[in-house]
């Protein structure tokens, strides 16, 4: 509710926001109302809140000039809302999804990015940029469960690759092994005692011809 009091608000109008347009996320629905914040004259921002699924837009009544043109700005905004790119913290809690999720099915094509946008963070002169993603998309892969799949294959290719990392240390072992051996024996030393004799005279007889 606006800071006006209760008792001096005359001209108040109310927006439910529909699941269709949250997908079931209470931070979509808070994304909505920052976004009709964004469009709003300065005036009028802190008219508008949000109490549960409503947008409540309330003011006094000798601001019914700006209250009418307020009304415009948040009934565009409403029509528009279903098409509003969906922004990080929103597909997160859409999909229940963590960040480093987000990043790596993000890198690997699975998320399909819809662009990005920069924004300066409030009171900072730094600039932030980040990847959206179009509604239609997370609605889809909310719908078919695509978050579920993607763990289970990550799951898979995990312990592919946790099999094959044992794979190859056990070769290196034996192959380290087979080396030792080999290196053992060029060392031993070529003992006479054990050399065979007689090998001089058997040649001369031509027997190895």
């Amino acid at each position: 509710m606006s800071k006006i009091e209760t008792n001096d608000v005359e001209l108040i109008r109310t927006w439910t926001l529909s699941s269709d347009l949250t997908m079931g996320s209470s931070v979509r629905a808070k994304g909505i109302l920052q976004e009709l914040q964004a469009r709003l004259p300065a005036i009028s921002k802190k008219a508008i809140s949000l109490e549960g699924v409503d947008l409540v837009l309330a003011m006094a009544a000798e601001e019914k000039a700006a209250f009418n043109a307020a009304v415009s700005v948040v009934i565009r905004t409403m029509d528009e809302a279903p098409s509003l790119p969906v922004i990080p913290r929103e597909i997160q809690d859409i999909l229940g999804m963590k960040a480093s999720e987000r990043h790596r099915w993000l890198a690997d094509g699975r998320l399909p990015s819809a662009g990005t946008r920069t924004v300066r963070l409030a009171g900072r002169a730094r600039q932030i940029t980040f990847h959206v993603f179009n509604p239609k998309v997370v609605e889809d892969l909310l719908d078919r469960g695509a978050v579920d799949e993607w763990r289970v294959e990550d799951a898979e290719a995990k312990a592919e690759k946790r099999r094959n990392a044992a794979y190859q240390a056990k070769r290196s072992r034996l192959a380290k092994k087979s080396g030792k051996r080999s290196k053992k024996n060029e060392d031993v030393p070529d003992d006479p005692a054990t050399r065979l004799t007689g090998w001089e005279d058997f040649d001369a007889d031509g027997l190895l011809r």
